[in-house]
């Protein structure tokens, strides 16, 4: 049994992550402010799934309350930290940067500090498939430059991966970033396109289809997801003194630093999974056709060889299967 810290528990990620780390008989310690970005109801109902489980227990802390933070890992030990609290939303990002500096950087750093003082021995933390930005090579690959970001939530992204290499190489810190391809499944976050067209579907209002529905996107079930953030945790990134200079890229590097893809290595174009979610709910949607919004990528696919070859894992949930289960949650939570 390990002592794991999953924050951002009460969101959509971190409480699958903590449920299926309790069920493989592991001690959690989750974490999260709670805050109300999106329908706070959801995260009780989730809190509320988990109260019960007599190794865990979820503390009310924000990551940019440095001195909580520091303290809950000097009084805890954690033997790995997966931290998936976070500011999350493109279009947020553009009405409201503040709020992605002060929990994506200045709360990442305080993670970062809390692990190198009491000696974490793994740090797994979330990135985005966002930071791949105006890259127009298909598939995405871990290798690639990321330089050009065109959101704040992805510029903010990019950082926690370079924040994330230099504790790797002042202090040894072991570290690992997953980039995460669209995520969805069931308890998924209200602010996404899937749970949006599912509610308006259902209440018979028309739905907002932007890039005129020619977006793809690399649509990633949950399950997955967390079969692959349990995977790399288990899979602690050594030190790799003896790299060469044209070994060394983006996602690998000489100090004890990995990132990876996570995503269903399979793009699904967005009218399609509009479709998929007609056939589930047995409903046809009226249909927008907007331009494409600012800060969003025409299309995402994610190059998942090196998570194969490191942890021997490949996402691999049809959208069809997928989106299924998600409609099934929806309708049974909401009485829909």
């Amino acid at each position: 049994m390990s002592k794991y810290l999953v924050t951002g528990a009460a969101g959509f990620i971190g409480f699958h992550t903590a449920q299926k780390l309790l069920a493989q008989g592991h001690e959690v310690v989750g974490l999260d402010c709670v805050n109300d970005y999106y329908d706070v109801t959801l995260k009780e109902a989730r809190i509320e799934q988990l109260a019960g489980e007599s190794n865990y227990r979820l503390e009310r802390i924000a990551l940019e309350d440095a001195d909580a933070v520091m303290a809950l890992h000097k009084s805890e030990k954690f033997d790995c930290v997966i931290n998936l609290a976070a500011q999350a939303g493109v279009r947020y990002s553009i009405e409201n940067p503040n709020a992605y500096v002060v929990s994506n950087l200045i709360g990442f750093v305080n993670i970062l500090e809390a692990c190198r003082h009491t000696d974490v021995g793994h740090l797994v933390y979330a990135s985005s498939s966002s930071v791949y930005g105006t890259n127009t090579k298909i598939p995405f690959a871990t290798e690639d430059s990321v330089d050009h970001p065109i959101s704040l939530y992805a510029a903010t992204k990019k950082s926690n991966e370079l924040m994330a290499h230099t504790y790797s190489h002042l202090y040894q810190l072991p570290t690992t970033g997953l980039r995460f391809f669209t995520v969805y499944g069931p308890w998924g976050r209200p602010d996404m396109a899937m749970f949006l067209f599912t509610k308006a579907i259902l209440e018979r209002r028309t739905i907002d289809v932007f890039n005129h529905g020619k977006m793809r996107r690399d649509f990633t079930y949950i399950d997955d997801i967390v079969e692959g953030i349990i995977r790399t945790a288990n899979s602690i990134p050594a030190a790799r003194p003896e790299l060469k200079d044209e070994e060394i890229c983006p996602s690998v590097s000489r100090a004890p630093y990995r990132v990876y893809n996570i995503g269903n290595n399979e793009p699904v174009e967005l009218m399609r999974m509009i479709e998929v979610i007609e056939d589930s709910l047995g409903m046809k949607a009226e249909k927008n056709m907007m331009e494409i919004q600012p800060g969003d990528v025409p299309q995402t696919y994610a190059d998942i060889d090196a998570l194969m070859n490191d942890v021997g894992f490949k996402p691999s949930t049809p959208i069809e299967d997928g989106v299924k289960k998600f409609v099934d949650w929806y309708r049974e939570f909401y009485g829909a």
